[in-house]
C-alpha cells in the first residue's frame, strides 16, 4: 500500500506538473508566435488558419483532462486512506480527515491546472480569430 501511496504523491502529481509545463511552455510559444506574425503575407487563409492554431488543440485536451487525473490520485488517496483505517481497526477520525485531506490535494492540483489551461486555450483561440478577421478584411474582395 506504500506503494499506492507513492504513485499518489509522484506519479499523479508528477503528471500533473509535467501537463503544466507542457501548457505554459505551449502557450508562451503560442503567445510570442501570435505577436510577431505577419497575416499580410499568407496568400492562402487555409495556411494562416493552419499556423495559427498549431499545438491549440493539446493545450485544450490538457484542460479537459487534468481534472480527471487529479480524480485519479484522490480516489487512490482515498484507497490508501481507508485501507489504513481498516488496518488500524478503529475509527480515528482524526486519521480518517488527515488522509482524505491528503488525498484532495490531487483534486485541488488538478482544477488548478485546468482552470489556467482553460483561460489560456481561450485567451489564445480568440486571437487566432481574431488574427484571421484581420487577414479576412484585408483580403476581401
Amino acid at each position: 500500500m506504500d506503494r499506492l501511496v507513492d504513485l499518489v504523491d509522484y506519479g499523479v502529481i508528477g503528471i500533473l506538473v509535467v501537463l503544466s509545463i507542457v501548457v505554459i511552455a505551449l502557450s508562451i510559444e503560442r503567445f510570442l508566435f501570435f505577436k510577431g506574425i505577419d497575416y499580410a503575407s499568407y496568400t492562402s487563409r487555409n495556411k494562416l488558419e493552419y499556423d495559427l492554431s498549431r499545438h491549440l488543440q493539446i493545450i485544450g485536451t490538457i484542460a479537459a483532462n487534468v481534472p480527471y487525473v487529479g480524480l485519479l490520485g484522490t480516489v487512490l488517496g482515498i484507497m490508501v486512506a481507508f485501507y489504513r483505517v481498516g488496518m488500524a481497526g478503529t475509527m480515528d477520525p482524526a486519521n480518517i480527515m488527515v488522509g482524505l485531506a491528503l488525498a484532495l490535494k490531487a483534486t485541488a492540483i488538478g482544477l488548478a491546472i485546468a482552470i489556467v489551461s482553460v483561460m489560456l486555450y481561450n485567451l489564445l483561440v480568440r486571437r487566432a480569430k481574431d488574427i484571421l478577421l484581420l487577414w479576412d478584411a484585408d483580403h476581401e474582395k
